[in-house]
């Protein structure tokens, strides 16, 4: 979540007008994450979440986010719901955006998370998983192995202002990934982006998951990949085990993996951090300088990529079968 479109009084007051959810008594811009600008209102009857979405959420995508939300909030997934005006309409055009109004989620996200969140995020995974499972909309994934090599090319050699040859490490790495790219693992709705920041809690329970923006047809294993590599790294770059160990488990709980997805699990690792270190690097080196939102360090995605070019089997990552 970050600020990049600033909304008048007026407009936001027009906005909450168009629904029944009481009157507008204050609203503030929320400044984390890097994609839409977000905005907490808090009406007469209840908070809600604003979302105008920017340049890189297609206006052709939000039907499925926000459908899939309404999904998998009926089967039980604890999430945002997008907030019907009273039209029936759930996308509204705000300050020259696309925007959606949707339901305020209880729960803070953990700053430190132990191997007990794990576990819990590893069995809200795979609930997502198997709820979206009778979804009728699908999504390419643009941000998979076939979408990295633009990112690459957008950085170019200014990756190695970043760190020293950088731009050669992604060429290498870019090669060897599409040229073993798993293409039979069991596959449909996954997040995408499961970060801790995407994850709320309530004392040690988890409450439920948000931002869905990134979320498409893939493999489950790649999500479960994310969420290695979002999860179970510490602060000096290690790879807790223990944590990786628990998120898994907590999986295994709802839905066993397969032998495949298990043999999968380095390589997919290893692609999801490339894709993050791709996505972080064009934002440090293009993204808006006036944005609330500081840009993430790559780098810290390049160290996360060498751990895992150096993992054999899923038991590096703790998984027992």
């Amino acid at each position: 979540m970050a600020v990049y479109t600033d909304i008048s009084d007026e407009e936001l007051t027009a906005l909450v007008e168009r629904y029944d959810i009481g009157t507008l008594q204050s609203a503030k811009g929320i400044a984390e994450g890097v994609e839409n600008s977000n905005f907490l209102l808090h009406t007469t009857v209840s908070p809600f979440i604003l979302t105008l979405y920017e340049k890189r959420t297609s206006e052709n995508d939000l039907p499925f986010f926000l459908g899939l939300m309404e999904h998998l909030s009926a089967r039980g997934l604890s999430c945002p719901v997008p907030v019907r005006a009273r039209d029936g309409s759930v996308l509204q055009r705000v300050a020259g955006r696309p925007a959606a109004l949707v339901t305020f989620l209880e729960g803070m996200d953990v700053k430190r998370p132990r191997a007990e969140h794990c576990q819990q995020v590893g069995m809200a995974l795979a609930r997502l998983h198997e709820a979206g499972a009778d979804f009728g909309m699908t999504r390419a994934n643009a941000l998979s192995v076939d979408g990295w090599a633009p990112l690459a090319a957008t950085a170019g050699d200014r990756a190695d202002t970043v760190a020293e040859g950088l731009a050669a490490l992604i060429a290498s790495e870019l090669e060897l990934l599409a040229g073993s790219w798993p293409k039979d693992l069991p596959t449909g709705v996954i997040h995408a982006d499961l970060f801790p920041d995407n994850v709320f809690f309530i004392g040690a329970e988890l409450s439920g998951l948000i931002d869905f923006y990134f979320a498409c047809t893939d493999a489950f294993a790649y999500d479960i990949a994310i969420c290695l590599n979002a999860w179970c790294f510490e602060a000096d770059d290690s790879f807790n085990v223990t944590k990786g160990r628990a998120l898994m488990a907590g999986y295994n709980k709802v839905r066993a993996l397969e032998p495949e997805e298990a043999d999968a699990l380095p390589l997919l690792a290893r692609g999801a951090a490339m894709r993050f270190l791709l996505t972080r690097l064009v934002d440090w080196l293009d993204g808006p300088q006036d944005a609330l939102v500081k840009p993430k360090d790559p780098r810290e995605y390049l160290k996360r990529l060498r751990f895992h070019q150096h993992a054999v089997s899923a038991a590096d990552y703790g998984y027992g079968g």
